[in-house]
């Protein structure tokens, strides 16, 4: 093929252009804005298609050289929950086939991003004859499993899955967790699944001495510092930080008494709790247990300034009951801090337990409480655990690798016959879910 190839992402709720850490801003954001623009640097031309979510939105935003982000009309012109986008989607769909008729434009390849994107690729790429790449970022099954009545997917959510599974070309599983999720739980076909692993900008997150790191962001102490960066959703368990602080705190040693645990993320910059309700238990909880004064809610921060956060900290720590993949641990240790996460999902395949850091059971604040005061009273071992994360990193978890990984699956794809198109027209229905 000698003209460039033409990628459409497919991303309803996850925009690269939103502002991350809120409830609906997470790792999906990170993937689609660094995969996209690092194909872009391989020669490809991609467009990211996203749900509108603010009426002042320009239509198209040229996010950066060979990406552009295309604002589609479904629903309402302001932020929703995810799960609540799914009756909006055959508008999405449809939104989505008259821009490709209005500008012409043709592409070569659609790649699905969380289930209901891949609902609207899967569809446009059988009507089209055009392949479809999918990747879920978070399985149904798994979810339901884990969470059970908390769970606020919508009730075709699974069986949707299942459909998409079965008709779209390529599955992209994160880790061998979602692969056997994939093979076991949705009877994929194995020969569709490609592990492509997420990964990190190690240029964005790189190590930061620590002192200079709490002086940039105004933490005045030389104190042990636990990290925890991320979502403040009730499934990541930073309540179960917060309990292994208090438990931290009832030994008769210096530590137990000067450790502090700083917790960034939320709905705003500023640590609100009535914007961000999870920060106001942390704070409740904390003044339950006697650990008030040693936690520190600094609310949202972006990219460009969360290094200095993880580097400030002397181990960071995720415990999530859930996580599929799981991004900040690969932040954390881009940044040279060994990582204490939960034994599930992505965090058994991105931490090495005892290398890079430990692995501990979820919802078991005095195991974690364990390795915790084992880290933080061995500076040797942290400086050893951190220098091998950033290792790891560098050698198993950069976007231009993902990008050329992803790339060589498309090429693979785009080499064989292309199936004839469904419908000879571009939008040639409204049909309703």
């Amino acid at each position: 093929m000698n003209r460039p190839i033409r990628i459409a992402f497919v991303s309803e709720h996850a925009s690269p252009l939103a502002l991350l850490g809120s409830a609906d801003a997470g790792g999906q954001n990170v993937y689609v804005d660094e995969v996209s623009r690092n194909l872009a640097r391989l020669g490809y031309i991609v467009d990211v298609f996203t749900r509108r979510d603010d009426a002042s939105a320009p239509e198209i935003v040229q996010w950066r050289p060979s990406v552009r982000v295309i604002h589609l009309e479904a629903g309402p012109s302001r932020p929703r929950p995810k799960d609540e986008l799914w009756p909006y989607m055959p508008d999405f769909r449809n939104a989505l086939l008259r821009f490709m008729e209005r500008d012409e434009i043709r592409y070569d390849l659609f790649h699905g991003n969380f289930w209901m994107s891949g609902w609207v690729a899967s569809e446009v790429g059988q009507r089209l004859g055009i392949p479809v790449v999918q990747i879920f970022h978070a399985m149904g099954k798994t979810k339901r499993r884990h969470q059970k009545k908390v769970d606020t997917s919508p009730g075709d959510r699974i069986k949707t899955e299942l459909d998409v599974v079965r008709s779209v070309d390529r599955l992209i599983a994160q880790c061998p967790n979602e692969r056997t999720e994939l093979l076991r739980d949705y009877h994929a076909d194995e020969h569709k699944v490609v592990m492509i692993p997420s990964a990190v900008n190690t240029h964005t997150f790189r190590p930061i001495a620590r002192s200079e790191a709490r002086r940039r962001i105004g933490l005045d102490t030389s104190d042990p510092v636990i990290v925890y960066v991320g979502r403040m959703l009730p499934r990541k368990d930073i309540r179960n930080i917060v309990r292994a602080l208090a438990v931290l705190a009832q030994g008769d040693d210096k530590l137990a008494k000067t450790v502090k645990l700083l917790v960034v993320g939320g709905e705003t910059e500023d640590a609100d709790p009535i914007a961000t309700p999870e920060i106001g238990e942390l704070q409740r909880l904390a003044a339950e247990l006697g650990v008030s004064q040693q936690l520190c809610c600094v609310g949202k921060r972006q990219q460009d300034m969360l290094r200095y956060y993880y580097s400030a900290g002397d181990v960071a720590v995720t415990t999530p009951w859930y996580e599929p993949f799981g991004l900040t641990p690969l932040e954390a240790m881009a940044c040279a801090r060994p990582v204490i996460g939960s034994a599930v999902g992505g965090i058994t395949y991105t931490v090495v337990d005892g290398e890079t850091g430990f692995l501990v059971p979820p919802r078991n604040p005095e195991k974690l409480a364990e390795r915790l005061h084992q880290l933080l009273s061995e500076p040797k071992l942290r400086q050893r655990m951190g220098q091998a994360a950033r290792l790891r990193v560098e050698q198993e978890f950069t976007w231009p690798v993902v990008a050329m990984r992803t790339a060589s699956l498309y090429e693979s794809l785009l080499a064989m016959p292309t199936p004839s198109p469904l419908l000879k027209g571009i939008v040639g229905t409204d049909q309703r879910l």
